[in-house]
């Protein structure tokens, strides 16, 4: 396993519950820098009055969703099971699992990370995409993704997704797993009227093999 930040290689751990993400806090600090940045650069400044306290409470509730996610990783590494997490969120453990869980390696039984920066290079493609540079979007894709997906296509699926949450306002932190050969990115999109998970695809060679848009 590597670090999904600078991709240097992490020391074996075992045990239940999350392995580690990060060589340490200044890694997930900048990881958490990456997402920060590439939000700022797509939203405008919360706005005054009423507005303001809606932006502020949502912001809000995305720091604490992180708060849930860090306790979550803690109870499993104290032995907690999903079942009694799922009880405690009022929902099924399996539901607690996709929210909170990531995949393992069968073989290894260490977390199916795949390629070093791929959530990154998420977070940036998903930013193009947000931005309306479908062109930029197309540079890292492999030759089938260049050959069905024009810019034009592309366009006309974010503009459907658009049309049926809203306005565009932040990421959410990306979750990467590998498959195979297949790295996995899921990003969570946060709209003014609803919340798109998108999954970004990528090859052996980091090129981006697939690209989906489904409601959260």
């Amino acid at each position: 396993m590597t670090c999904l930040s600078c991709g240097t290689p992490l020391p074996h751990r075992t045990g239940p519950g999350r392995k580690q993400q990060y060589c340490d806090s200044t890694c997930r600090s900048a990881a958490r820098r990456q997402r920060e940045s590439v939000n700022s650069d797509l939203t405008s400044p919360a706005p005054a009055g009423t507005l303001g306290a809606v932006k502020a409470a949502h912001r809000q509730l995305l720091e604490s969703q992180e708060l849930l996610r860090d306790a979550v990783e803690r109870a499993r590494a104290e032995g907690r099971t999903w079942q009694e997490i799922g009880e405690v969120l009022g929902t099924s453990r399996q539901a607690a699992f996709q929210r909170f869980g990531r995949p393992v390696d069968p073989d290894t039984g260490q977390p199916a990370v795949g390629l070093a920066g791929a959530a990154d290079r998420a977070l940036v493609l998903l930013g193009d995409c947000v931005a309306g540079r479908f062109d930029r979007m197309r540079e890292d894709f492999d030759r089938t993704m260049r050959r069905e997906l024009t810019p034009e296509h592309l366009a006309t699926v974010w503009a459907r997704v658009v049309g049926s949450v809203g306005r565009f306002e932040r990421f959410g932190e990306p979750v990467q797993h590998a498959a195979g050969d297949i790295t996995v990115v899921d990003v969570l999109l946060e709209f003014e009227a609803g919340q798109v998970t998108a999954t970004v695809s990528f090859d052996r060679e980091g090129k981006v093999a697939g690209l989906f848009f489904r409601p959260a």
